[in-house]
């Protein structure tokens, strides 16, 4: 009976992996549900076991996106000791997902959450809404690492985090997070007293 029960897990995790990899590389609405079957080797019977919508799929894939996101950021800031080694820790590796060096994150198309959202801000609640969510989550993390709890300051860093996934995305810049670190780090320094 166990055995069933994780044959059915496995089917389930693996329509969610595909269905994740499809939408974060081709965005959402250009993958379609025949699309996810064909890939995955599940069918549309199974598939509808689970999900009973397609909007129940991208829900599932962005639970699956923020697991894996949230804990591969815990594991970048555990070794900060102060805020500049927070930001230099969050920096280093949005650096190192740009330029593809962080498999977990699979190969570097700008934040899955920023796409989702641009695709569903009027038409899904629930899916622009974890959207939302998951960069509070972001947020409360960094702010969990940081010492200084000024709000100005946590306020820079993931603003500078946003830019630089957008820059590097949209604009190609591969760069945008050594020069982020660069600007936050300076303004630290100039500004102790005013964060």
């Amino acid at each position: 009976m166990s055995t069933t029960r994780s044959l059915k897990t496995d089917k389930k995790q693996l329509l969610t992996d595909t269905a994740l990899t499809l939408f974060y590389r081709q965005g959402i609405h250009a993958v379609g549900i025949n699309e996810v079957l064909k890939v995955s080797g599940v069918a549309k019977k199974t598939l509808y076991s689970y999900f009973s919508s397609k909007d129940e799929l991208i829900l599932a894939a962005l639970a699956a996106r923020d697991e894996i996101f949230m804990t591969w950021l815990e594991q970048q800031l555990a070794p900060a000791n102060n805020d500049e080694e927070v930001i230099t820790c969050l920096f280093n590796g949005l650096s190192d997902w740009f330029h593809g060096r962080v498999p977990t994150l699979s190969p570097f198309r700008g934040c899955f959450f920023i796409n989702a959202s641009a695709e569903f801000s009027e038409e899904n609640t629930a899916i622009a809404d974890y959207c939302s969510e998951h960069k509070r989550k972001v947020r409360a993390l960094i702010e969990q690492h940081l010492h200084n709890k000024a709000e100005h300051l946590t306020d820079a860093i993931c603003l500078m985090k946003e830019g630089a996934i957008v820059s590097a995305f949209v604009g190609k810049d591969l760069d945008a997070a050594e020069k982020c670190e660069g600007v936050l780090l300076a303004l630290i320094k100039k500004s102790v007293t005013r964060f």
